[in-house]
């Protein structure tokens, strides 16, 4: 079987909140090529697109399978970390969640699986730490707490839909999420570590993030959390991101940026997620028979700047 792939079963009926944004781009993709159909939620309807209002006064399309991978991006450095933002990020999340469980509830002909994005700031950071599914967290910071609000959105009672619960690293692909800012400074020679750099630094690429989004929806016996993260992230700090992206562009590292510096950009809490980080390992993932496309930093970097 090819690496990323799971045996394709029927050809099923996806819909996917969030689905235009970066990872759902990546999803959508991997679906269709799979004999999958696809209908996203967003602002708008359209083509193959019904609007998040449509989905709340009409309930849930005829569908097999429901994802949910909506959210305001966190890192926007030309957002500032405020009230607004903060209930941005909060609502973009909880409240696009529960009006899926919700909906889902309420269906007459509920989808067999369900499956929920959210992230590693579940787990607290640690420099030494190793953190499996199983592992606590969910109550120590704004992140953590998110997370916790996010996956309780998710559950719905009785429901014969499988849940799944896939924890996100940072998600490396092109065009979008954390590479598309780090690029420009790195091309130019003037990219280097994030403060100490000796952080933990959870990363997955784009395709295997998707790939497990697949893989739980076409493996029937699936529910549970899984860890979105490769199998060598427990491994790669930040500084070894710095050094691998760098050379797989053929530039130095040689520019830390200071701690002080992050802050003043992202504010304090923020900063947090790029200056401290987990070390987190896909237990259960492999376990349940997911084989990575990119299980090493420099493959995967290689694949995106190429």
């Amino acid at each position: 079987m090819l690496p990323g792939a799971c045996a394709a079963g029927p050809a099923m009926r996806v819909l996917v909140g969030g689905g235009t944004g970066f990872v759902g781009r990546a999803l959508t993709q991997l679906l269709r090529s799979r004999g999958h159909e696809v209908t996203h939620v967003s602002r708008q309807g359209g083509k193959d697109r019904i609007s998040w209002e449509e989905l709340s006064h009409s309930g849930l399309p005829l569908c097999d399978a429901v994802v949910n991978l909506a959210g305001e991006n966190v890192l926007n450095p030309f957002r500032r970390w405020d009230d607004a933002f903060c209930r941005e990020v909060i609502s973009s999340r909880v409240e696009t969640t529960k009006t899926l469980a919700k909906a889902i509830a309420d269906a007459e002909q509920p989808p067999h699986a369900w499956v929920l994005v959210t992230g590693v700031g579940y787990y607290r950071p640690s420099p030494t730490a190793e953190y499996t599914e199983d592992s606590p967290g969910g109550d120590f910071d704004f992140f953590s707490r998110l997370v916790s609000s996010w996956e309780a959105a998710a559950l719905v009672p009785g429901s014969p839909a499988r849940g799944v619960v896939v924890r996100s690293g940072v998600v490396l692909g092109r065009d979008g999420g954390a590479i598309s800012q780090m690029l420009w400074p790195f091309r130019l020679g003037l990219g280097g570590p994030l403060g100490s750099g000796l952080q933990p630094f959870p990363w997955i690429h784009i395709r295997d993030l998707a790939g497990i989004v697949c893989h739980a929806l076409e493996s029937e016996c699936l529910q549970g959390v899984l860890n979105g993260v490769s199998p060598s992230s427990a491994t790669t700090s930040n500084s070894t991101f710095a050094q691998e992206l760098a050379a797989a562009l053929g530039r130095p590292a040689l520019l830390p940026v200071p701690a002080w510096a992050v802050r003043a950009v992202f504010g304090a809490e923020r900063a947090i997620m790029l200056l401290e980080g987990q070390k987190v390992v896909p237990k259960r993932t492999l376990e349940s028979g997911y084989h990575f496309i990119f299980p090493e930093l420099s493959g995967a970097l290689k694949d995106i700047v190429a």
